[in-house]
């Protein structure tokens, strides 16, 4: 069997970090944000140091809930890709539309031009491309989020952009499948990321995953659903640890008591670790550094998760779980 060598195990790309001057985009993949929404989350982003710069269609009521028509977000999206004085981006919000941007952008063009891109929940989409491209990509906080919800979160992306590496330390959830397990980070929004099961928005083969995911006003049947179609993927043993988030306002149609114990049911037989409770996801979401290599190690104490990246390492120990992170 012949196999693609310039895509078996290619090397996954870090985006430099950002310093004072540097430009950063604000731009609305998905749905519109009311502009002064926008305009507190710039003003935020100018005590980092850094300027911020906008997209087009960042409030287009017009077009239903969405910043704008598909063509206009990803003329959007592109235009910040491309524009190498552009040095991040940061996702406005998310809602639904990503996935419309993203047969309108060539991987190509992520590839070319990496740069941090940020968003999390529908975003997912855009941060699984940017990874297939090759390029690393930040799960974390957007725009409505540094605007309205100041907080552990934000700071943590402040950080991360600055060039801080964070290693997570999250206590221990009862529910957890102790083990070690090494990998590149994937996931995001569970919808969002089995959409794209089988497609070229997949991280190439030849790397080892850590999947984690996160899921919100899903009933327990659909999420069984969406976790089948990614083991019945032909790769899925790629995957050598799980990290499950928030599952929050979940419609209880199963004999499960959560959507954890049905999907830790799925894994059992994968004798693979699974971190339980780890906040991402509706009110929290401690930014994720997708496509870098890490460790995930858990034991009856604590899960921690690291990264193998360059940057300045700093250890985060979360000593409470369930809580708002971002206020």
């Amino acid at each position: 069997m012949l196999v693609n060598k310039s895509l078996f195990g290619k090397k996954i790309v870090q985006p430099p970090y950002l310093k004072e001057g540097d430009k950063v985009a604000f731009v609305s993949p998905a749905y519109w944000l009311p502009g002064e929404t926008i305009t507190q989350a710039a003003e935020e982003i100018k005590k980092w140091g850094l300027r911020p710069v906008f997209g087009r269609n960042n409030n287009h009521q017009d077009v239903y809930a969405y910043a704008g028509t598909a063509d206009e977000r990803a003329d959007d999206l592109r235009w910040a890709l491309e524009q190498d004085d552009i040095k991040a981006i940061i996702c406005t919000r998310g809602g639904y539309g990503s996935i419309h941007l993203l047969d309108r952008i060539p991987l190509s063009v992520f590839e070319e031009h990496p740069k941090w891109l940020i968003g999390f929940g529908d975003i997912t989409s855009l941060n699984c491309a940017e990874v297939a491209a090759g390029v690393m990509s930040i799960y974390g906080p957007m725009s409505v989020d540094i605007a309205e919800k100041q907080g552990l979160c934000v700071q943590l992306l402040h950080d991360i952009l600055f060039g801080k590496v964070p290693q997570y330390v999250i206590p221990a959830d009862k529910r957890n499948i102790p083990g070690h397990a090494e990998g590149i980070l994937v996931g995001g929004n569970l919808s969002s990321y089995s959409a794209l099961a089988g497609t070229e928005y997949n991280l190439a083969p030849g790397h080892d995953i850590i999947l984690f995911m996160e899921e919100m006003e899903e009933a327990l049947h659909d999420i069984d659903r969406l976790f089948y179609m990614l083991r019945l993927q032909k790769n899925f043993q790629r995957i050598k640890g799980v990290i499950l988030g928030e599952f929050i306002a979940i419609q209880h149609d199963l004999q499960f008591d959560c959507a954890e114990q049905m999907i830790i049911q799925h894994l059992r037989r994968f004798n693979i670790p699974v971190c339980c409770g780890f906040p991402i996801g509706g009110n929290n979401c401690l930014p994720l550094i997708e496509g870098a290599q890490t460790s995930l190690d858990i034991d009856t104490t604590n899960a921690v998760l690291t990264f193998d990246m360059e940057g300045e390492q700093t250890p985060i120990h979360i000593n409470t779980l369930n809580i708002p992170l971002f206020k």
